[in-house]
């Protein structure tokens, strides 16, 4: 949960459970951001809300601190046992999901509220017995949670609050009918608290929280712009025989301290790991074939500085929350304009200052105009000396081969290939005006 900032709005003056204060107290969070100084004020009359924010804003804490003060504040169904949860918390994606159970950490600690998680990709019987112990907050995505209703290791009759996060990108992946699944289970919703957050309150968001919730208020932060003005953005036009030496000179000449490298496909994600791999970087992969098991490492190695490039498909793209990526490279043009937000949205994040670098290549050129009306300004636009690219490129790894590759390079060296002439290399061109 980041500590972005910022109004003169403090979380003690609502009156919240001293548990809950406690929580945030640890965490550090005295001052509310704008969304929760908009959402918490009608969550504690026990009002429903559709709130649009992006991600980044705090909407996460939001719901956390409105779900374990109801929980607190109001009394257990009659008949309820210890496996039967009392809110739900329902993510579009594993890392999401995981991400918002390591934010309530502190929250479950001063509270005692137990909570569990249930998502694909992980040991069933680890997670079934955790619920079995006692759930009263259940975190998870939709597919596993409607694994575990219906081999009845509970029910939902005793929901007193739920959350939809991400509901635009729930719409996406396809999982609207699990929503429906699960909503039609539970309590009516004036007998609950509800709460649905979205990057955007389309007409189809706003008819899901018509259906499932009671009279929500609309909670909406604009931002000032789509992308964060903190973060320079940069485009390049690429020929596709240039793109990939591009991205290496690049990085050599900006040396990031922490990068993610988004491309469009699987296979595209693939062999850009591998040349920045052969090349000695400390990179990782995230794509939807890794075993969750090693996603949640890569994240790991990723956030505590261990690797400093990370390349992914948008499946990182959304609800991940890694500090102090000072760059994020679009080495594909997203297909959906409001991707290159998201993407960008991962750096320039809690006052941090961060760089965009696009490339406009042969096959994804044509998604610029798209995006650049999306986002209502034109992407500055960079040239590049195609005599001044980096040319000694080893072959690329693959998948197969970088096991070996450990075995005969462990010393972890972000230049470990590098011959020593290469670093020192021309400025780069300066923008156009």
């Amino acid at each position: 949960m980041k500590k972005t900032h910022i109004t003169e709005q403090k979380f003690a003056d609502f009156g919240l459970h001293p548990q809950v204060i406690e929580g945030l107290d640890k965490k550090g969070f005295e001052y509310c951001t704008p969304i929760q100084a908009l959402a918490l004020p009608v969550l504690l009359t026990g009002q429903d809300i559709a709130g649009q924010a992006q991600t980044g804003t705090g909407k996460t804490l939001a719901f956390l601190t409105a779900t374990f003060n109801h929980l607190l504040t109001t009394p257990e169904a009659e008949g309820r046992k210890p496996n039967q949860p009392r809110a739900i918390i329902m993510a579009p994606t594993r890392e999401l999901a995981i991400q918002i159970y390591n934010d309530a950490e502190s929250l479950i600690a001063t509270t005692g509220i137990k909570t569990a998680l249930a998502y694909g990709g992980e040991s069933y019987d680890k997670q079934l017995a955790k619920i079995q112990e006692g759930v009263d907050v259940l975190i998870g995505t939709t597919g596993r949670i409607i694994d575990f209703y219906k081999q009845k290791a509970f029910n939902l009759n005793h929901i007193q609050a739920v959350v939809l996060d991400e509901a635009d990108r729930m719409f996406d992946l396809g999982f609207i009918k699990d929503i429906r699944f699960l909503f039609r289970r539970m309590p009516e919703p004036k007998e609950r608290l509800n709460m649905l957050f979205s990057a955007t309150l389309s007409y189809r968001v706003q008819e899901l929280a018509f259906e499932h919730m009671h009279n929500p208020e609309h909670v909406v932060v604009e931002a000032t712009q789509k992308t964060g003005h903190r973060i320079k953005e940069e485009l390049f036009y690429p020929s596709n025989e240039h793109k990939m030496a591009l991205l290496q000179t690049i990085i050599e000449e900006e040396w990031p301290d922490k990068a993610i490298v988004f491309a469009n496909t699987k296979h595209r994600c693939e062999q850009v790991w591998g040349s920045l791999a052969a090349d000695g970087h400390r990179v990782g992969l995230l794509t939807g074939d890794v075993p969750q098991k090693k996603r949640e490492r890569i994240l790991e190695q990723f956030t505590q500085g261990e690797l400093d490039i990370l390349v992914a498909t948008d499946v990182a793209a959304r609800g991940l929350h890694i500090p102090l990526v000072t760059h994020v490279f679009n080495y594909d043009l997203p297909d959906d304009s409001e991707d290159y937000v998201h993407r960008i949205g991962r750096t320039g994040r809690a006052g941090e200052s961060g760089s965009s670098i696009s490339f406009a290549c042969e096959e994804y050129a044509v998604n610029l105009p798209a995006i650049e009306e999306y986002i209502e300004h034109s992407i500055p636009m960079s040239d590049y000396d195609p005599t001044a690219l980096l040319t000694d490129l080893p072959k690329p790894l693959t998948l197969r081969s970088s096991s070996q590759q450990r075995r005969t390079n462990t010393t972890g060296s972000r230049s470990g290939n590098r011959k020593p002439q290469r670093r020192p290399r021309a400025p780069r061109p300066k923008k156009d005006s």
